[in-house]
């Protein structure tokens, strides 16, 4: 089988998902700017009540860009864990775990993979690949949290691993 084909697909749905999000960033960028707007008429409006609401006003804007520029920041981040991990082998075989209707995993199958990483982590917690692998497990298994932590530790040891690679 060609695997151009396949590749061509691929990008194509990565070009579709960046042309998605570059659309949102683009719209919460114009509602940003437009909440700035009404701030500043607020404030300008020199009343005590309008300055005050002004003030808050503007904050969400400013909210709003920390909190997108960090969601699409670990986006990236973890995209380049993910492209790693496929590109060495690495990657969850979840393709004989039973699944729902859905398509989600079983619950019990997904504690079992759960456990089988946490092992593979318990022997080996600084190295981030293992760790990219529990955060998924812990996805897998519906623990969001956690998987959010762990993720984050592993993106933290994979830079430290490329600095050390590099320095």
């Amino acid at each position: 089988m060609n695997a151009e084909p396949q590749a061509n697909a691929g990008r194509g749905e990565i070009f579709r998902v960046v042309g998605l999000i570059a659309a949102l960033v683009f719209a919460l960028g114009f509602y940003f700017l437009l909440l700035g707007r009404i701030a500043f008429a607020l404030i300008g409006s020199g009343e005590a009540a309008g300055i005050a609401l002004g003030v808050g006003v503007l904050l969400l804007p400013i909210l709003g860009v920390w909190v997108t520029a960090a969601t699409v920041r670990a986006a990236l981040a973890h995209q380049h864990l993910a492209r790693r991990i496929h590109e060495e082998g690495l990657e969850l075989d979840t393709s004989t775990l039973a699944r729902r209707p859905s398509g989600r995993i079983e619950r019990g199958a997904a504690d079992e993979l759960f456990e089988q990483v946490k092992r593979e982590w318990e022997a080996d917690p600084d190295n981030w690949r293992v760790s990219y692998r529990l955060a998924r497990a812990y996805d897998y298994a519906g623990d969001r949290t956690r998987a959010r932590e762990t993720m984050r530790r592993a993106v933290a040891l994979e830079k430290l691993e490329r600095e050390q690679r590099e320095g």
